[in-house]
């Protein structure tokens, strides 16, 4: 699956326009992380630290909540890539009808800001060298994406 999501098409934020993260703007950082306690940090937990077991399927053949501090994927994936799967949800973002999660799609509930800021605030939350490894991640999907 996971090779699914570099093939995802251009979404509503241009895949081209890489580096789409604010996570150097201390206003969008607080809303960002007022957000993520709110809505994110019950499953994925209150430090990032996802839940326990993340890579093996529960007994409803569901994936756990995955980690987004320097120990999961979440870094691995381009900006647009993890701004539409908060959006759109996974099954939809990736092209995976059948896929099932307990991730919901947010984008009834939370506005395109509020998505950005989100993510931004997880993405202030790594190490330098790990977000320079995502902007190098964001940097080669611009290149591939057809001008």
């Amino acid at each position: 699956m996971a090779a699914a999501y570099w093939k995802l098409l251009p979404g509503p934020f241009g895949a081209s326009a890489p580096g789409m993260l604010r996570q150097d703007d201390p206003v969008v950082l607080q809303r960002g992380a007022q957000i993520y306690q709110a809505r994110c940090a019950s499953c994925h937990g209150v430090n990032l630290e996802g839940q326990a077991n993340w890579r093996e399927r529960g007994p409803d053949g569901r994936l756990p909540a995955p980690p987004h501090d320097e120990t999961g994927h979440t870094w691995h994936h381009p900006d647009d890539v993890l701004i539409r799967l908060t959006k759109e949800g996974v099954a939809k973002a990736a092209g995976l009808p059948d896929y099932v999660t307990n991730m919901p799609a947010f984008g009834d509930s939370l506005s395109d800001a509020d998505i950005v800021a989100v993510l931004s605030w997880i993405k202030s939350r790594w190490s330098t060298e790990i977000r320079s490894l995502n902007d190098e991640v964001n940097r080669q999907a611009s290149q591939r994406q057809p001008r």
